[in-house]
């Protein structure tokens, strides 16, 4: 109705909740003003997760295919994750070369993925005292996000 309410919140997944609009400030410079869908969809990493009892000829069709692909273990069970493809495209190609498939679904980064990826390079505070030949790098990121409801 044409009003805004500013929220500023280090709650990510409170925000991915309430707000529409996500305004994002990082080191005294806009980094993003979109809504949170397009926030997302664009800073953080679609995946698709697929097993399959053939998981050595579905990797080789997938890559053969020019997508990239991943291995992971999920429990004792390895899954494939294949960056920036949809079902439609995994399915139609595993169906294709008569590859069975147990489990086949997008998966969408979070709020908090996106963010993370956008404004991991802007740090603007590095902790003080820290031995880096230690094995311990830690620093302090300072960031303002509001959002409208």
């Amino acid at each position: 109705e044409g009003r805004t309410v500013l929220v500023s919140s280090h709650l990510l997944s409170e925000m991915a909740l309430t707000a529409e609009q996500l305004v994002v400030i990082g080191r005294g410079r806009l980094i993003s003003d979109s809504t949170v869908a397009e926030f997302v969809d664009r800073s953080s990493e679609s995946t698709v997760r697929v097993r399959s009892p053939q998981l050595d000829a579905l990797h080789a069709a997938l890559t053969a295919h020019g997508l990239t692909v991943r291995e992971e273990h999920s429990g004792s069970e390895p899954v494939l994750v294949v960056v920036d493809s949809t079902t439609d495209v995994i399915g139609g190609l595993a169906g294709s070369q008569g590859i069975v498939l147990h489990e086949l679904s997008s998966v969408q980064g979070s709020l908090e993925d996106a963010f993370m990826k956008l404004t991991g390079d802007d740090v603007q505070y590095h902790a003080s005292g820290i031995d880096p030949g230690a094995g311990a790098h830690h620093t302090n990121t300072q960031h303002a996000m509001g959002g409208a409801l």
